[in-house]
């Protein structure tokens, strides 16, 4: 059994953990944010009117051809 100096380091290593976890989660959020914003920055490029999309080529399929 844990004595009271093994107890309270155990609850000071836990909540150490928790606050880890904690940041690491925000850390993942504000990548998560950051990406998502720098593709919508880029979207109106790739959908404008004048800008083809790479595949949109004439006479082209989205199929493999037969060998």
């Amino acid at each position: 059994m844990f004595d009271h100096f093994e107890h309270e380091m155990h609850h000071l290593r836990t909540d150490e953990l928790i606050r880890q976890a904690e940041h690491q989660r925000l850390v993942r959020e504000a990548v998560r944010v950051r990406r998502a914003q720098r593709r919508a920055a880029q979207r109106p490029a790739r959908n404008a009117e004048d800008t083809p999309s790479p595949g949109a080529r004439p006479g082209r399929h989205g199929t493999a051809r037969a060998a």
